[in-house]
């Protein structure tokens, strides 16, 4: 199996603690990805368990989620029951032509085959609309946050994940040979303060529903997972209690011409 494809799958057999424990998006950077008046229409594309959909609720946004993972779509059917919510995926998206005037995708769009998928999305998506991918990422400014991404490895924080690297790390999804280029304009890249409240042991939660922790061999996750909980039961800044973990929320946007 490809590996895209074997990582991408992997989530709906975590499907209640990735509800359970991965972070909601910055409100901030959902208004700028979208830029739209609220009663607007939006795909949430990839929508997991409906962590973004929630927020474009909030925002009032008149949304349908899309998510090609039976368990996934489960559970966000479960706690946002009022959102149409359908089976699909990016490469074939249920929805008639020009129906959308926004295509959001949280922490999802890394995983969609954009040759394929970004044909489809230009064609849901109304002239003028937008595209914008979001991705909750550690501000690995923060020593003891940089000291964590070294002790844990690619698997569980890859360069989507920090500060450091988000930028380059995306960037390079929306290039020709992607399917888009020739339908939108030009790419623009921002980030947003956000943060979510943690123990040592709820952060260890968080990191175990990262794909490449997901497809690991049992003994080797444990393994992993427990040098992630040492590290954090010997900091100060995390071994007691609840603490902040310092997070932004980067958008990658671009406009359908």
């Amino acid at each position: 199996m490809d590996e895209r494809v074997l990582l991408s799958s992997s989530f709906g057999a975590a499907a209640t603690a990735y509800a359970e424990h991965r972070p909601d998006y910055a409100e901030a950077a959902v208004r700028w990805a979208l830029e739209l008046a609220p009663g607007s229409r939006i795909l949430d594309l990839g929508a997991g368990t409906g962590k973004l959909s929630a927020t474009l609720v909030t925002l009032g946004a008149d949304v349908v989620a899309v998510e090609p993972d039976p368990a996934m779509l489960t559970e966000l059917r479960r706690t946002l029951p009022a959102v149409r919510a359908l089976p699909g995926s990016a490469e074939a998206i249920p929805l008639p032509d020009a129906s959308v005037d926004a295509v959001l995708a949280g922490n999802a769009l890394h995983w969609f085959d954009m040759a394929v998928a970004g044909p489809e999305i230009a064609r849901v998506l109304a002239p003028g609309g937008t595209l914008a991918g979001l991705w909750n990422i550690m501000d690995d400014r923060i020593d003891w946050v940089a000291g964590l991404e070294r002790v844990s490895g690619s698997a569980a924080i890859g360069p989507r994940d920090t500060l450091g690297s988000w930028r380059a790390a995306t960037a390079d999804l929306l290039v020709p040979g992607s399917g888009l280029v020739a339908r939108f304009g030009a790419r623009e890249q921002a980030e947003f303060p956000h943060g979510q409240r943690r123990t040592a042991d709820s952060l260890v939660a968080t990191l175990a529903t990262r794909a490449g922790m997901l497809v690991m061999a049992d003994s080797d996750r444990e393994a992993a997972l427990g040098e992630i909980r040492a590290f954090l039961g010997n900091r100060s800044e995390t071994a007691h209690g609840e603490f902040t973990l310092p997070m932004l929320t980067g958008v990658l946007r671009v406009r359908r011409l």
